[in-house]
This record gives structure tokens, sequence and C-alpha cells, in this order.
């Protein structure tokens, strides 16, 4: 449960609203028309920024929110709200997630409604009563100045490993290029060597399987980091040591309900600040590319004031 504390001010201006019509494979791409004019009865103009790629559509939310927006709304899945985050961290202008993509789990686990047309009212009724409740996002910077915002799970092991395979595979299309980007990196699993400093305290260990959380779960409901809070200032961080393939096969299932945590090649630590590297890993966050190793996250309390 988030014990948050809410805050009587909305900064007047419009809404603007960040629609991806691709995601969750364009389930809810229909729904748009109605999501909008439910959006108008919080007495606001609503734009719709207009957007034919991440890139743009990160762009168009920081033009947005540049121009004045009073409110900022990401229609679509983590990929999305991570643009969105990208302008919205760090201001007073708040932000509404509305879970409409294959994976939600920034929305899910910070309290809004799964279904995305009850999200849209939860959203109005922030505005109307000009409430919001601030909420943790992670900072994470790299040597050379790179910076990006998160708001679920960093992913820096199998799971990164994959996403990365699948991003470079042509060939199948959809779910299915997963599916054997899983089996590929399964043949060649093998602990890597990770260097971690929490809050200054180093850790050398191997390991097959590297998170760091704001909120608990990824993937669509994975619970990877299942006592994260996005409200407490600190991360979790969850190491899978050296799994093999069997135990990797057998375990993963229980990352669902969170139980992984109990199996004794596991462990779980907590900090402010984690420093990260391995040779060759690409990280995840929110499920999109970021920085390859090594990298710094930094918890950062109430970054970002969420519409509910």
């Amino acid at each position: 449960m988030l014990a948050v504390t809410a805050h009587d001010h909305v900064p007047s201006g419009p809404v603007a609203v960040l629609a991806n019509p691709t995601a969750g494979r364009g389930r809810h791409r229909g729904l748009l028309p109605l999501l909008l004019a439910r959006l108008e009865r919080a007495g606001r103009p609503v734009r719709l920024l207009a957007a034919g790629n991440p890139a743009e559509a990160e762009a168009a939310c920081r033009a947005a929110v540049a121009d004045g927006a009073g409110a900022l709304v990401a229609v679509g899945g983590d990929g999305t709200v991570h643009r969105a985050l990208q302008a919205v961290a760090g201001t007073s202008v708040p932000f509404g997630p509305v879970p409409a993509g294959t994976g939600n789990d920034f929305a899910v686990e910070t309290g809004f409604p799964a279904d995305p047309v009850a999200a849209v009212e939860v959203i109005v009724e922030a505005l109307r009563a000009g409430r919001s409740h601030p909420v943790d996002l992670a900072r994470l910077t790299t040597a050379d100045g790179g910076d990006r915002w998160y708001g679920a799970v960093l992913a820096a092991g199998f799971d990164a490993i994959v996403n990365e395979r699948a991003n470079r595979m042509r060939w199948p299309r959809g779910p299915r290029r997963y599916d054997l980007a899983i089996l590929v990196e399964l043949a060649r699993l093998r602990p890597r060597r990770y260097r971690l400093r929490l809050d200054g305290a180093e850790h050398e260990l191997d390991a097959v399987l590297v998170a760091v959380g704001n909120t608990p779960s990824y993937g669509g409901g994975m619970r990877i980091c299942p006592d994260a809070d996005p409200s407490d200032g600190l991360l979790d961080v969850v190491v899978g040591g050296r799994i093999n393939r069997r135990t990797l096969i057998r375990v993963k299932p229980r990352i669902y309900q969170g139980t992984h945590v109990t199996h004794p090649l596991v462990r779980s630590y907590r900090a402010r600040t984690v420093e990260l590297d391995a040779a060759g890993i690409t990280t995840y966050v929110d499920g999109e590319r970021a920085f390859d190793l090594p990298v710094r996250i930094t918890a950062v309390p109430a970054a970002v004031r969420l519409l509910r």
C-alpha cells in the first residue's frame, strides 16, 4: 500500500495527452476517442500530442511541459509511460498513466486501475479536486553524461540479454521472437561477474539475474522486486546468483508471485544509490533499451506527482 501524502494543487493549463495507438498490440486503439472525451470532463482543454516514434513522443512531452501544460497523461504501456516521465520528472506538472499496453507495471503498482476507462476516471477526479500524490522515481546516469528516469524496474541480467537479442532479430515477428530469444539465451546461460556498490559498500558477485526496482514488477506483472515501495526513498536490488538452466526454468514462474526471493541463490538488498557494472550488458528500464553498464542508479523521493 502506498503511504503518500496528497497535495491540493494542480497547475492550471491544458491536459496534454500522449497516446500510443500500437500499445498492447493495438487492442485499445478504438478507446482513445472515449478516453479523450472523459478527460474533457475535468474542465480543462485536452490536447493530443502528435508523435510518430518514441523519440518524437518524448520530445512532444517535453515541449508540452515547457509550453505550460497543467498535466500530462500517457495512454499506453510502460514504454509510453517511460517517455512521458522524462518530461514530468522533477517538475510540478502532475502525471496520469492510463494502462493500455502489454505491460502496465508502473500504473498498476502506483495504484491506478488496470482498466483504462477506470484509470481515466481516477485522473479526472484528481484534476477536478486539484489533487496529486508524490511518488519516487529512479534516476539512471552514466559516466559520460547519459541520464534517464525510470518508474518501474531496471533489468541488467538474463532478461536484459533476452531483450537485446530479440531486438536484433528480424524474424519471427511478435511475441514468438521473445520466445525464441529466451531459448537461444537459455542455451548460452552463464553467470557473469558483477560489481555492485550499494550506498558505497562494494560487492563482487557472479549472477545471471540483476534487477533494480523502484516498484515491484516488470514484464506485465512479474514481481521481480516484490518488496519495492515507490514511496520509501529506496531502491530494491534482487540478484539471482550462480543459477543453472534447470533452476532458472524452475524458479522463473515464481517471479509472478514474488516468491523467487526465498530461493537460496537469490539475494535482496536495499539502497539509495546503486552502482552496477559488468562486461557486455545493456540495461533495460521500463522495458525500454537504456545504457550499457556501468551505470549509477539513484532513488529520487517524490520525483513525480501522480493524478490519483
